[in-house]
Protein backbone atom coordinates (compact mmCIF):
# COMPACT_ATOMS: atom_id res chain seq x y z
CA UNK A 1 0.00 0.00 0.00
CA UNK A 2 2.88 2.37 0.65
CA UNK A 3 3.79 2.90 -3.00
CA UNK A 4 0.40 3.90 -4.42
CA UNK A 5 -2.43 5.60 -2.57
CA UNK A 6 -5.44 5.92 -4.86
CA UNK A 7 -7.74 8.91 -5.01
CA UNK A 8 -10.45 6.71 -3.53
CA UNK A 9 -8.30 5.87 -0.52
CA UNK A 10 -7.42 9.53 -0.08
CA UNK A 11 -11.13 10.38 -0.13
CA UNK A 12 -11.75 7.74 2.53
CA UNK A 13 -8.84 9.10 4.56
CA UNK A 14 -10.22 12.64 4.33
CA UNK A 15 -13.69 11.49 5.39
CA UNK A 16 -12.29 9.44 8.29
CA UNK A 17 -10.17 12.37 9.45
CA UNK A 18 -13.08 14.83 9.43
CA UNK A 19 -15.37 12.30 11.10
CA UNK A 20 -12.71 11.67 13.73
CA UNK A 21 -12.36 15.35 14.53
CA UNK A 22 -16.16 15.75 14.68
CA UNK A 23 -16.36 12.74 17.02
CA UNK A 24 -13.73 14.24 19.33
CA UNK A 25 -15.37 17.67 19.40
CA UNK A 26 -18.96 16.46 19.74
CA UNK A 27 -18.08 13.79 22.33
CA UNK A 28 -15.91 16.24 24.20
CA UNK A 29 -18.70 18.78 24.37
CA UNK A 30 -21.01 16.17 25.90
CA UNK A 31 -18.44 14.72 28.31
CA UNK A 32 -16.68 17.93 29.35
CA UNK A 33 -19.10 20.65 28.30
CA UNK A 34 -21.97 22.34 30.07
CA UNK A 35 -25.20 20.61 31.03
CA UNK A 36 -26.88 22.27 28.05
CA UNK A 37 -24.65 20.21 25.71
CA UNK A 38 -25.76 17.00 27.41
CA UNK A 39 -29.40 18.10 27.34
CA UNK A 40 -29.12 18.83 23.60
CA UNK A 41 -28.23 15.22 22.74
CA UNK A 42 -31.03 13.68 24.77
CA UNK A 43 -30.77 10.19 26.23
CA UNK A 44 -27.13 9.32 25.65
CA UNK A 45 -25.14 6.41 27.02
CA UNK A 46 -21.99 7.80 28.67
CA UNK A 47 -19.68 4.87 27.88
CA UNK A 48 -20.67 5.04 24.20
CA UNK A 49 -20.04 8.79 24.00
CA UNK A 50 -16.67 8.44 25.75
CA UNK A 51 -15.68 5.56 23.47
CA UNK A 52 -16.67 7.50 20.35
CA UNK A 53 -14.61 10.47 21.54
CA UNK A 54 -11.51 8.29 22.04
CA UNK A 55 -12.19 6.39 18.81
CA UNK A 56 -12.22 9.75 17.02
CA UNK A 57 -8.52 10.10 17.83
CA UNK A 58 -7.91 6.72 16.22
CA UNK A 59 -10.06 7.68 13.20
CA UNK A 60 -7.73 10.63 12.67
CA UNK A 61 -4.59 8.52 13.17
CA UNK A 62 -5.87 5.87 10.76
CA UNK A 63 -6.77 8.59 8.26
CA UNK A 64 -3.24 10.00 8.37
CA UNK A 65 -1.84 6.49 7.90
CA UNK A 66 -4.17 5.78 4.97
CA UNK A 67 -3.29 9.11 3.33
CA UNK A 68 0.42 8.34 3.67
CA UNK A 69 0.05 4.69 2.65
CA UNK A 70 1.29 3.36 5.99
CA UNK A 71 0.67 -0.25 7.03
CA UNK A 72 -0.28 0.72 10.59
CA UNK A 73 -3.55 2.15 9.23
CA UNK A 74 -4.81 -1.40 8.65
CA UNK A 75 -4.11 -2.35 12.27
CA UNK A 76 -5.97 0.69 13.55
CA UNK A 77 -8.90 0.01 11.22
CA UNK A 78 -9.14 -3.58 12.47
CA UNK A 79 -8.97 -2.38 16.07
CA UNK A 80 -11.79 0.07 15.35
CA UNK A 81 -14.02 -2.70 13.94
CA UNK A 82 -13.40 -4.98 16.92
CA UNK A 83 -13.59 -2.34 19.65
CA UNK A 84 -16.69 -0.72 18.19
CA UNK A 85 -18.27 -4.18 18.01
CA UNK A 86 -17.53 -4.73 21.69
CA UNK A 87 -19.05 -1.35 22.57
CA UNK A 88 -22.09 -2.15 20.40
CA UNK A 89 -22.55 -5.43 22.29
CA UNK A 90 -22.29 -3.62 25.62
CA UNK A 91 -24.77 -1.05 24.33
CA UNK A 92 -27.18 -3.85 23.36
CA UNK A 93 -26.97 -5.24 26.89
CA UNK A 94 -27.61 -1.74 28.26
CA UNK A 95 -30.73 -1.44 26.08
CA UNK A 96 -31.88 -4.97 26.92
CA UNK A 97 -31.63 -4.16 30.63
CA UNK A 98 -33.90 -1.15 30.15
CA UNK A 99 -31.32 1.62 30.05
CA UNK A 100 -32.15 4.93 28.39
CA UNK A 101 -30.71 5.41 24.91
CA UNK A 102 -31.04 7.43 21.73
CA UNK A 103 -32.14 5.89 18.43
CA UNK A 104 -29.24 7.79 16.87
CA UNK A 105 -26.87 5.43 18.69
CA UNK A 106 -28.77 2.39 17.39
CA UNK A 107 -27.96 3.52 13.85
CA UNK A 108 -24.55 5.05 14.46
CA UNK A 109 -22.77 2.03 15.91
CA UNK A 110 -23.51 -0.34 12.98
CA UNK A 111 -22.66 2.48 10.57
CA UNK A 112 -19.26 2.98 12.21
CA UNK A 113 -18.56 -0.76 12.22
CA UNK A 114 -19.59 -1.05 8.58
CA UNK A 115 -17.45 1.91 7.53
CA UNK A 116 -14.32 0.48 9.16
CA UNK A 117 -15.02 -3.00 7.78
CA UNK A 118 -15.11 -1.48 4.28
CA UNK A 119 -11.89 0.40 5.01
CA UNK A 120 -10.24 -2.85 6.17
CA UNK A 121 -11.35 -4.59 2.98
CA UNK A 122 -10.06 -1.75 0.80
CA UNK A 123 -6.75 -1.55 2.65
CA UNK A 124 -6.27 -5.28 2.28
CA UNK A 125 -7.03 -5.03 -1.42
CA UNK A 126 -4.64 -2.08 -1.83
CA UNK A 127 -1.86 -4.04 -0.10
CA UNK A 128 -1.93 -6.77 -2.75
Amino acid sequence: MSNIVSKGMKAIAAFAFVFGIVSIVKGGSVVFGPQSARDAVGAFVPFVVKFNMVAGVFYALAAIGIWQGKAYATKIAKWLVISTGVVAAAFAVHVFLGGAYSMQTVGALPLRIGFWMIVCFMLRRAAR
